[in-house]
């Protein structure tokens, strides 16, 4: 508590936002996900501002409108361009896929489709004939839920 005393409120605010920033981006670093580094980057705004004004009010409000204006606006692009490299992996891929109804479908119950040269047991709200083409809407479980191609 000596040490604080003893500096004059610039140098205690610079060492505050330094911290916070470190802080923010370690809980970033193990949290993965993109809520706590706007905090860091806010934290870095106030203490820009700390350069300039020994202000704190100041220095907090441009830590509150930087980090709440950048998890407001950039996160939900940055998500959404992260989004966008998600490679679909194994069953999910299917969906929106052609398949050949191999064995029939009735409403209720379950029949069979070969898509990729697998055969899969397949579900779907209509009746389709075998030799029918369908298309993947979803998965359910181990089923395909299927419609028949328009």
């Amino acid at each position: 508590m000596f040490l604080v005393t003893t500096m004059d409120p610039q140098t205690v605010m610079i060492i505050i936002w330094i911290g916070i920033i470190i802080l923010a981006a370690v809980i970033e670093a193990s949290t993965m996900d993109l809520s706590s580094i706007w905090f860091s980057a806010g934290a870095l705004v106030a203490l820009i501002v700390t350069l300039f004004t020994n202000n704190v009010a100041a220095q907090v409000i441009a830590f509150i409108v930087a980090s709440s204006g950048l998890l407001l606006t950039v996160r939900p692009m940055v998500r959404k361009n992260l989004k966008k490299n998600d490679i679909k992996t194994n069953a999910d891929s299917l969906i929106g896929k052609i398949a050949i109804c191999t064995s029939a479908i009735k409403v209720e119950e379950r029949g069979e489709v070969k898509i990729e040269g697998k055969i899969w047991t397949a579900i779907s709200n209509e009746d389709i004939d075998p030799g029918d083409k369908v298309v993947v809407l979803a998965i359910k479980g181990v089923k395909l839920v299927v419609r028949k191609q328009e």
